[in-house]
């Protein structure tokens, strides 16, 4: 098992290639027999570019008999972002959600934020500013 998931952790997420698919809790359980999977939300566009990244990374790493099961329910939540997960997209320059429900700015570090969109680069994400630094992000919406 251990090997699937460090070939699953490869695997870069579409949209934001500096976490991983295992990263943002996109892969929720793998076996030898499949990997479960569940987007970031149900609409979400890069599902298929997920699903194939994961699929082409399993082939070649010889792994061609375990399916790609994708399944909504429970739907994903910014709960499954492991910790590593969350760092790395605080240096890309996203907002994690915090475990209190706050907002961060991921250049300064300043609670003192804005939300300027619900609507950011994608979907899944809102676009924030910082009062401190006065640099825009995205943050993921919390769901």
């Amino acid at each position: 098992m251990q090997a699937l998931w460090a070939v699953l952790a490869d695997v870069p997420d579409p949209e934001i290639p500096a976490v991983s698919v295992v990263d943002l809790g996109i892969v929720r359980d793998v076996s030898p027999e499949r990997v479960t999977i569940t987007p970031t939300y149900s609409g979400c566009p890069a599902t298929l570019a997920i699903e194939q990244s994961i699929r082409a990374a399993l082939d070649a790493a010889g792994y061609r008999q375990v399916r790609i099961d994708t399944v909504l329910s429970p739907p994903w939540t910014t709960e499954w972002i492991t910790s590593e997960g969350r760092e790395k997209l605080r240096r890309y320059g996203i907002a994690p959600p915090l475990p209190s429900g706050e907002t961060a700015c991921p250049q300064c570090g300043s609670s003192d934020v804005e939300e300027v969109s619900r609507f950011g680069s994608t979907p899944c994400k809102s676009q924030w500013r910082c009062r401190d630094c006065l640099e825009p992000f995205d943050r993921f919406k919390c769901h």
